[in-house]
């Protein structure tokens, strides 16, 4: 089972960039996807998370302005991030967890992405 991530760039404040992560090979099912992001100097933080049910969590600053999505028949989720502000650079992790067949069984898996830049200034 693999992650690919992709999406983000530049962009100036107030503008809007998608991320997509899309997980392929032998999925049984995924649990969660969602992103992290890191900030130079600052820890890891949820950004966002969406559940098999389509349940969804968000970071406080980022309520409002991004919304996460998933397509579960290709097993991918969007983050489409609106109305961005500078404090909004950092690099985006995307991350998904669920079950993934082997042969004759079945194992858990967890993915983190390679991590896409995302900087918002003028």
């Amino acid at each position: 089972v693999q992650l690919q991530a992709s999406g983000g760039g530049l962009v100036q404040p107030g503008g809007s960039l998608r991320l997509s992560c899309a997980v392929s090979g032998t999925v049984f099912s995924i649990n969660t996807m969602g992103w992290y992001r890191q900030a130079p100097g600052k820890g890891r933080v949820l950004v966002a998370i969406i559940y098999s049910g389509g349940g969804t969590n968000y970071l406080e600053s980022v309520k409002g302005r991004f919304t996460i999505s998933r397509d579960n028949a290709n097993n991918t989720a969007y983050l489409q991030m609106n109305s961005l502000k500078p404090e909004d650079t950092a690099v985006y992790y995307c991350n998904a967890d669920g079950v993934e067949r082997q042969l004759s069984d079945y194992a858990p898996f967890k993915l983190v992405g390679q991590g896409t830049q995302v900087t918002v200034s003028s």
